[in-house]
Parts: structure tokens; C-alpha cells; sequence
């Protein structure tokens, strides 16, 4: 039995839909930031980290969603969610999964978590203002060389997909015209319309 620990709209999005294309028997329970849940003891033993996802499993806890969505994929084979016999393919898939993590997530927080990486509050309207620009050109580059099409990895579908979905619910809210990414608002409307999507997203938004 697996125990993802979610917010919504958060990045916990994304392996939320990896355990329903899984077929995962797993439990899914919220961490309302509004009351500042994820800073209490409770969920400290769980993620010291103080955010989302974490995902319990027998073994222990995983966070970060490159290595959450890989252990989905690794741990449900049948699910054919992974290129898990292609070692190159599968080191393609984590990289552009990495860069979501590392570099798209990162300047997308700089919107709203500034004091992440500064104390006095002037800089974070100038991280604020910096935003939509450091994210168009992250996007410019998933657009241009590294969504393969129509999914991630190319003809087959894998735990990049519901990652990129996952990020590009965010353009809006980020200030970028998403008319300048066609490829990746086709990607994204066509992941809406997939049912454990609909599924996931549901079941985030109904507790």
C-alpha cells in the first residue's frame, strides 16, 4: 500500500495520475498549506522538507517527483509507463523530468516563494516581474527540442506526460502567452481530457 501526500495544484499532481495510469492501490491524503500543515510535527517526520509530494511506501518515504514518477514506473511494469528496457531512453526521460524539477519549478516559484532566496521583500517583486520571461524561455525550449511529440518521449506515453501537464497548468497564472507554445497547450488540453487526469484532479479538489 502506497500513501502519496499531495496539495493541490502543487506538483503532487503529477504522480497523483502516475498511480491512477498505474493501476496503484494507494491512498492519497491532502497537506493544507493554508493552515501551514506541511510545517507541522506531524508531516516533518514524514517530509522534513516541509512540501509536496511525499509518497510512503514499504520500504520508506520518497520525495521529489523525478524519483517518485520512476519508482512509479519501475514498481507497475505492466503499466508500460517508462522505457525500462532501453537504460539510454530512460536516462532521456529523467533528464527532461530533472529539468521540470530543477529549472521550470524553480522559476515558477520564484512568483510566489521569494524568501526562498532573499529576505528583504523589494527583491521579491523583482523576482515576481522576472517570472513570465524565465519562464517562457524554459518553455521555449520544452516547445522547440524537447517535447518530442505527441508525447514526451515521442509515440509513447510515459510519467513525463502528466509531469509537463502537471507545469504547464501554470503558464497562465505565470504571465506567459501561451499562444507561443502550441505544442505544449495541445499536449496539456489533450492530458485534461485523459480519465485518470480527471480522475486525479477530481479526487484533489473534493476533500
Amino acid at each position: 500500500m502506497l500513501t502519496l501526500y499531495y496539495s493541490p495544484n502543487a506538483c503532487s499532481v503529477a504522480s497523483h495520475i502516475a498511480l491512477e495510469d498505474a493501476g496503484a492501490e494507494y491512498e492519497a491524503r491532502k497537506v493544507d498549506f493554508g493552515s501551514d500543515q506541511q510545517k507541522s510535527a506531524g508531516y516533518l517526520e514524514i517530509n522534513p522538507k516541509a512540501r509536496v509530494p511525499a509518497l510512503v511506501t514499504p520500504r520508506g518515504v520518497l520525495t521529489e517527483t523525478p524519483a517518485m514518477l520512476a519508482f512509479i514506473a519501475q514498481s507497475f511494469p505492466e503499466a508500460k509507463l517508462a522505457p525500462l528496457d532501453d537504460p539510454f531512453a530512460f536516462a532521456e526521460m529523467q533528464s527532461f523530468n530533472s529539468y521540470l524539477c530543477s529549472t521550470v519549478h524553480v522559476a515558477h516559484a520564484h512568483r510566489g516563494r521569494g524568501s526562498r532566496w532573499a529576505d528583504d521583500e523589494a527583491s521579491f517583486a523583482d523576482m515576481r516581474r522576472k517570472v513570465p520571461q524565465t519562464v517562457t524561455a524554459c518553455f521555449e525550449l520544452i516547445e522547440s527540442r524537447m517535447l518530442k511529440g505527441p508525447w514526451v518521449m515521442g509515440d509513447t506515453y510515459t510519467v513525463a506526460d502528466p509531469y509537463l501537464f502537471t507545469v504547464a497548468q501554470w503558464l497562465e497564472i505565470d504571465g506567459v502567452d501561451i499562444s507561443r507554445f502550441p505544442r505544449v497547450i495541445d499536449h496539456r488540453s489533450r492530458m485534461r481530457e485523459m480519465p485518470n487526469v480527471k480522475k486525479a484532479i477530481a479526487e484533489e479538489m473534493a476533500v
